[in-house]
């Protein structure tokens, strides 16, 4: 995938805004918290970065071309080094799954400030009483 596919497809999930910060960092985010960070800086080594779950995470710093993203490994942040590093299905379910642990983490607040993503579904019916 390239820069303007996955500026595209992060924009595509509900409430999803973009920013700029940094200077050169086009920064995804849902209800004020970062899924994804793209480096505009083409000559730089870190491309793209996303949160993922602690196993995911595991996995991922093995192969080559993903490392730990700095500042941000703690949290458990990958970061690409070049963007063939991952097939573009993969990458695409990856991004899916950081906004879903982002938008998981939210105050109920912010989520029902925002609303519900499609990704969660609809709401359960409540039970009739009798």
């Amino acid at each position: 995938m390239e820069l303007e596919e996955i500026r595209a497809y992060c924009l595509s999930f509900p409430h999803a805004v973009e920013d700029i910060k940094w200077g050169h960092d086009l920064v995804f985010l849902i209800g004020g918290k970062m899924f994804t960070v793209l480096n505009l800086d083409l000559s730089s080594q870190h491309l793209l970065s996303f949160k993922c779950a602690p196993e995911t995470f595991v996995e991922l710093i093995e192969r080559n071309g993903v490392i730990p993203a700095p500042y941000a490994a703690r949290y458990h942040w990958v970061t690409l080094e070049r963007y063939d590093a991952l097939k573009p299905a993969e990458l695409k379910a990856l991004i899916k799954n950081s906004f879903e642990i982002v938008f998981a983490k939210l105050s109920k607040k912010v989520k029902s400030q925002l609303g519900r993503p499609i990704a969660e579904g609809p709401r359960p019916r409540a039970k009739p009483r009798k």
